[in-house]
């Protein structure tokens, strides 16, 4: 994109009177930016809470897992206007109808992951921990939810991720962050307002995955460890074949 169509693209005037302060129309980006993150935030959090025992759960007795998953793969297949469509005469167009819907999408990812994540721990690793005498609550916490959080923390990343994007659809109902602005813009034929609501939706997915991945280092060092160990060995091997040119 050339500087020239940049310019006639946005209105870096606007921009800088929305920084902070707002209209009788149109909302401030500091306010939008703080809905939208606020939203995600309670989604994946209530979403996680849900999906963790239900995870546990699942992954303990198999006869749960089939329901718990066919109900939340019906709810992630309902289009998200429809579902907010379904709620509204229950519970208005409210922060709260946006929030059951974007908990709902979580739910599928989450529980999913959390059950390939504890069903990923080595037989062996539980074995040796059983014999040292850990009882199965001692077990769960202190060795088989440790080992799933890499697995775990990839369905709270993809989880983020896809929220961030969803609560643009917020906006059809008033209740959508950046979104709003989407909206308005479509409305309004308004480029600069399009562009403030996506390019700021798309960086704010890229940093909120990369606080993730960052959360998701200090939660598992000894994968940090295992992964230095093994650039080390593939130099080691890297050198010993081309000594052996």
């Amino acid at each position: 994109m050339t500087p020239g169509l940049l310019g006639q693209l946005v209105d870096w005037s606007w921009i800088g009177a929305h920084l902070t302060g707002g209209d009788a129309s149109t909302p401030s980006i500091r306010s939008l930016l703080v809905q939208h993150i606020a939203l995600t935030v309670i989604a994946v959090a209530i979403g996680t809470a849900i999906s963790i025992p239900l995870g546990i759960l699942s992954y303990r007795r198999h006869a749960v897992y089939v329901p718990v998953t066919f109900v939340s793969g019906i709810l992630y297949t309902i289009p998200s206007l429809a579902l907010f469509i379904l709620l509204i005469p229950i519970t208005g167009l409210s922060f709260l109808t946006v929030e059951i819907g974007l908990v709902s999408y979580t739910l599928l990812i989450l529980v999913r992951n959390v059950v390939a994540g504890l069903a990923a721990v080595p037989a062996d690793v539980k074995d040796a921990a059983t014999g040292m005498g850990m009882r199965p609550r001692q077990l769960l916490w202190q060795v088989e939810l440790p080992l799933a959080t890499p697995v775990i923390m990839a369905g709270v990343r993809v989880a983020t991720v896809s929220t961030i994007g969803l609560v643009t659809i917020g906006s059809l109902i008033g209740k959508g962050g950046l979104g709003m602005y989407i909206r308005g813009g479509l409305q309004t034929f308004f480029d600069t307002e399009i562009l403030v609501g996506a390019v700021l939706s798309l960086l704010l997915a890229l940093v909120a995955d990369a606080l993730l991945v960052g959360i998701e280092r200090l939660l598992t060092p000894w994968t940090r460890r295992s992964d230095r160990r093994t650039r080390r060995r593939g130099r080691r091997e890297l050198v010993g074949v081309a000594g052996g040119r």
